[in-house]
């Protein structure tokens, strides 16, 4: 066998340590290719990582939500008893605003057309 065979068939990790696989005819044809591989490949892992990003963003935000919700409707139940007439009460006694509730019933005050007329 000649030299020329007998680097052909040598261990190919050998030849990429010491350069010679580089330089090669096969491997510099295809460098336009190779490279093109390699940008696709650093395009697919940064891609994994924004998902793996958007991911973690949509988590937080639906716990913010859950978060929110519960604020809601804890704050919704403590609007419903601040309206209920005796917790009313309680909060205008605390608070010295000097509201009376009244006693006597309200009454229906019944206006005539003809005393409309002169009023206007």
């Amino acid at each position: 066998m000649s030299e020329e065979q007998n680097t052909k068939k040598s261990n190919p990790i050998a030849m990429l340590l010491s350069g010679r696989l580089l330089t090669q005819e096969a491997v510099v044809k295809n460098l336009p290719y190779l490279l093109f591989l390699a940008f696709i490949g650093i395009v697919y892992i940064a891609n994994g990582y924004l998902a793996e990003a958007s991911v973690r963003k949509i988590n937080t935000t639906q716990q913010e939500i859950k978060e929110l919700r519960s604020e809601q409707i804890s704050i919704k139940s403590e609007l419903n008893n601040t309206i209920i007439e005796s917790e009313l009460k309680k909060i205008i006694a605390a608070r010295k605003m000097g509201l009376e509730e009244s006693i006597d019933p309200p009454k229906k005050i019944i206006v005539e057309n003809e005393e409309i007329e002169s009023i206007n």
